[in-house]
């Protein structure tokens, strides 16, 4: 059984261990700057933000998902926020418990309070688990999209 609720201070570093794994590109020092700056103003850069964690029995975090108001999203309406799923992670041997599931339900009730009609995330091409999970909680494919950039 698990628990989901807002993360805390004190989970700083178990989620800074979990971001690692689902973000290996940045460093720890990175992971927990962002989660501590998260914590203490609420916000993902300089929108309203929350991070939800899934707590099992033993007291450790079995996932955690980071949530944000967007002004918009592709395939949403744009008259209002989109409740925006930034990052959703559940650690490998806590899967199929429906801990994913739980989370995103959390972050739907907290975007919605916010005046949100949608919720939507994105996922790489590559990770077909992720699009697999998505799909499962009623998210549907909106748009596919290569994303280009040159430095001048």
């Amino acid at each position: 059984m698990h628990e989901v609720r807002e993360a805390r201070a004190q989970d700083r570093e178990q989620l800074a261990e979990m971001r690692a794994l689902l973000w290996p590109d940045e460093g720890p020092d990175q992971h927990l700057a962002e989660v501590d700056a998260m914590l203490a103003t609420g916000l993902y850069g300089t929108v309203a933000a929350v991070i939800l964690v899934a707590e099992s029995e033993g007291g450790g975090l079995a996932g955690f998902l980071e949530a944000s108001l967007r002004s918009h999203a592709d395939g949403c309406d744009p008259a209002h926020s989109v409740g925006f799923i930034e990052g959703w992670f559940v650690r490998q041997e806590c899967r199929g418990e429906g801990i994913g599931k739980d989370l995103v339900r959390a972050a739907e009730m907290w975007a919605r309070a916010r005046g949100c009609r949608d919720m939507a995330s994105d996922a790489l091409v590559d990770n077909l688990e992720s699009q697999q999970a998505h799909v499962a909680l009623g998210f549907e494919v909106v748009d596919r999209c290569v994303h280009f950039r040159k430095a001048l």
